[in-house]
């Protein structure tokens, strides 16, 4: 077993260390590098020995702005506010550093924007729709559009009031809402009442009980057409055990189209008869051309005799005349 060490005598204790002034010199010395190496870590950390170029955005209120706030592009910090400044015009013109590693997305027809939102602090926005416009150059002044939402609250909380104060008018006993809603009201117990909705409709009850005579009148018509179109039903299409009209009228059809039918037979047995008819007239007309040459040969052997009998007349006149009677 190993036997414990004895206790360090008193006058040990009291012995001065060596080398204490250079000791504590040193550590404050690496103390002091510590600091100074942080520092200088935080400032290259945040971008304090990068190159920038300067931009100027000109704005007529820099409420919210602080030196030392970025200036985002697409939600990444692309440069940092130097300097807030009042021009001689009355305008603020903030002078912000661009790091030039990013200074490429800002072109000339970038767009600046001050924004005030109603959660959270003021932000500084770029914004660079056409990236192939030319880049912006350094020192470039701009203005900045600004964009609070807290400054709308004071209109909506005007047109709030407004809108309450017109609710309350609408709402109000006398107003004309309440007077419509009344006449509703009265409306609807005048349809409640005896005449209901035609009662409503004509005015009074004199009009609306002519209405309904008038109705009840047209029903009655209406019962009798339909009695009268029943009866023509009867007299027509005929009714049990009782022939009517169109029965009658089919069967005269029936007998009609078996006389049309006969007569149809009867024509065609006339035009057989007018065929041969025809045919005799055409060898009667062949037969009356002969007669009529012939004739004409008799004529001329008639007129030859009847030439030489008063020739013969003429040479031996007789007593008596003879006549030559033609046919």
């Amino acid at each position: 077993m190993n036997e414990p060490l004895p206790p360090p005598a008193p006058e040990e204790l009291l012995r001065p260390v060596a080398h204490l002034r250079l000791k504590a010199a040193a550590l404050l010395l690496l103390t002091l590098a510590l600091i100074v190496g942080s520092v200088l870590y935080l400032l290259y950390a945040r971008g304090a020995f990068e190159p920038t170029q300067p931009l100027v955005l000109t704005t007529d209120d820099s409420e919210g702005v602080s030196v030392g706030m970025d200036m985002t592009f697409s939600g990444f910090p692309i440069g940092r506010v130097r300097r807030i400044e009042l021009a001689g015009d009355g305008n603020v013109r903030i002078l912000v550093d661009v790091a030039q590693r990013d200074a490429h997305w800002l072109r000339e027809s970038s767009v600046f924007t001050l924004v005030r939102g109603l959660v959270g602090g003021t932000a500084i926005k770029a914004y660079s729709g056409v990236l192939t416009d030319p880049p912006l150059a350094a020192g470039a002044e701009r203005p900045v559009l600004r964009g609070d939402a807290t400054a709308e609250i004071p209109q909506l909380m005007a047109t709030a009031r407004q809108l309450l104060d017109n609710l309350q008018q609408l709402t109000a006993q006398e107003s004309a809402l309440g007077a419509t809603l009344a006449q509703v009201r009265q409306l609807s117990e005048r349809m409640n009442a005896p005449g209901g909705a035609l009662g409503v409709l004509m005015g009074n009850e004199a009009d609306a009980r002519k209405v309904l005579q008038t109705l009840e009148r047209t029903n009655q018509l209406l019962a009798r057409i339909d009695a009268m179109a029943a009866r023509a039903d009867r007299q027509v299409f005929g009714a049990a055990g009782a022939p009517g009209l169109v029965p009658e009228l089919r069967a005269a059809v029936v007998q009609m189209n078996g006389l049309l039918q006969d007569a149809r037979q009867s024509l065609l047995r006339v035009d057989a008869v007018l065929a041969e008819a025809q045919a005799v007239g055409a060898n009667a007309r062949e037969a009356t051309t002969d007669l009529g040459a012939l004739r004409a040969q008799v004529e001329a052997s008639l007129r030859k005799v009847d030439g030489l009998v008063n020739e013969i007349n003429r040479k031996w006149p007789f007593a008596r005349e003879t006549e030559l009677q033609l046919p």
